[in-house]
């Protein structure tokens, strides 16, 4: 709860803060990294601190927290925290990592503020941000606590690398050593750390998808313009070894008995084929709604898994979008306002972020409300979709 002496100066100040934050941010990251160069070889992507995606999400989470503080003096963003919260674990990260933020965060408002920095509106947003990660370091504690082990990474081999459509490979994983595997929740991922040629290891996070027993099992898309995934289709190998984490992650399959919309384009399949592959185990009759967007047949990821899992359920259906004509049930992008989604359907999306924006809107403009909508963002979260966290950012 935000204390009485820090609520009004907040509410002056949030409006130039929110304005300032993503020019604060950028300036806080080169800090950071200059003083402590290590939290590059394992912990933070680099490839999202140049395209600038990671400091966008830090600036959108502290302005939409404090947002939050103002109009529920009560309670949390639950959703922002718990999101966050699965992606700083994936990655390790520890009480003792958040002073260190702290120092440079604040250190880079003040250069950026100047004398607008004034004790009284410095020792105000100290005390949202420390709100913050008090929160975040009990919900990260719980997560850890959860494992069947205490281990941030342990090695996997490479038991298995296959071509799964043009442009991804599926690696299949199994255990290097003794530590013990937490099972993974349906739709849940986790991050590999590869080594990269300059002898820097990058994190990524992969969605887990249906494998082998006490394995785990990943697609990766490949991106020539990017760090990591390049490594994993051209230079690793059947038998080489990867640190991989526990499993984690907050978007799971809906729970009940209503029916479901699991909306997908390219490698966002990933989780749709955890959910659905979770159902057909459960042998569910609920009715599923499977639709999926991609450039071509070929290069839709494991399309034939897809298509078999989809054919287990009973009450599953799909349809597909492809841009080249004549080889889905639509040509060109997936227009979610052509489909009748089911009354009372729960809907998760995941995929690009202009075809989730384009998706939630045509199911919210066919009365889909916000809390029936989920969603997995490929990347730093910059977007927060529930209708009552968009309220509070805007307040």
């Amino acid at each position: 709860m935000l204390s009485e002496k820090s609520r009004p100066v907040i509410e002056q100040t949030i409006g130039v803060i929110a304005e300032r934050i993503p020019f604060i941010t950028p300036e806080f990251y080169r800090s950071m990294f200059a003083a402590r160069p290590e939290l590059l070889d394992g912990m933070f992507s680099r490839a999202n601190q140049r395209n600038g995606s990671q400091p966008q999400a830090l600036a959108g989470s502290i302005a939409m927290f404090a947002s939050w503080l103002l109009s529920h003096p009560e309670g949390y963003p639950d959703e922002l925290l718990s999101r966050v919260a699965h992606k700083h674990a994936s990655l390790g990260v520890q009480p003792e990592h958040y002073p260190i933020v702290h120092e440079h965060l604040f250190g880079a408002i003040a250069r950026d503020l100047g004398d607008a920095a004034t004790p009284e509106v410095v020792a105000a947003w100290d005390e949202v941000y420390w709100l913050m990660a008090d929160a975040m370091i009990r919900i990260e504690a719980g997560l850890y606590g959860s494992q069947a082990n205490d281990a941030v990474l342990a090695p996997f081999r490479v038991a298995a690398k296959e071509q799964a459509g043009v442009g991804t490979v599926a690696l299949t994983l199994e255990p290097a050593d003794g530590t013990p595997m937490t099972p993974a929740v349906a739709g849940q991922y986790v991050t590999v750390q590869v080594r990269m040629p300059d002898g820097v290891h990058q994190p990524r996070q992969f969605t887990l998808v249906p494998g082998p027993e006490g394995t785990r099992r990943i697609a990766v898309r490949l991106d020539e313009r990017g760090e990591v995934t390049p490594v994993l289709h051209h230079d690793v190998r059947v038998g080489d070894v990867l640190q991989v984490s526990n499993p984690y992650g907050d978007v799971v399959l809906p729970e009940g008995d209503g029916p479901l919309v699991l909306a997908s384009a390219g490698i966002g399949v990933t989780p749709m084929l955890a959910f659905l592959d979770r159902l057909a185990r459960q042998e569910s009759p609920r009715e599923v709604l499977v639709l999926h967007a991609d450039r071509s047949a070929a290069t839709w990821p494991l399309r034939e898994l897809h298509e078999l899992l989809v054919a287990e359920l009973p009450g599953a259906r799909l349809e597909t979008w492809m841009e080249t004509p004549g080889q889905g049930d639509h040509d060109g992008f997936m227009d979610l306002g052509e489909v009748r989604i089911p009354a009372g359907a729960q809907v998760v999306l995941c995929g690009p972020l202009p075809f989730m924006r384009a998706a939630r809107s045509a199911a919210v403009a066919q009365g889909v409300p916000g809390r029936s909508i989920a969603y997995e963002i490929l990347g730093p979260d910059q977007w927060m979709l529930h209708d009552d966290a968009r309220e509070a950012a805007v307040a």
